[in-house]
């Protein structure tokens, strides 16, 4: 999924806001490193769906060559990654 590093900082500074409102969240050091940890997970959590996406593209480009009749490559898209993402531990966001 692509999004940018400013809908990125806006996900992250929405679930900072939520949970400070609610006083479930406490800071051992200051809010901004936290804040930052964060955006670099989130970031890294990303990186990890589109290096998947780039494994199952490869994956799908070889089934089509030993395939040439065909299949629905969008469907098998999504099957495949859900499948891969399950076995790699990968959450996916939407």
């Amino acid at each position: 999924m692509k999004l940018q590093t400013v809908q990125i900082e806006r996900i992250v500074r929405s679930i900072f806001d939520r949970l400070k409102a609610k006083d479930l969240i406490q800071f051992k050091g200051p809010e901004k490193d936290v804040f930052n940890r964060a955006m670099e997970l989130v970031i890294a959590d990303f990186k990890r769906e589109d290096d998947l996406n780039l494994e199952v593209n490869k994956m799908l480009d070889d089934l089509e060559r030993q395939n040439p009749d065909g299949f629905d490559r969008r469907k098998m898209f999504t099957m495949v990654k859900q499948k891969l993402a399950k076995q790699k531990g990968i959450v996916l966001w939407f």
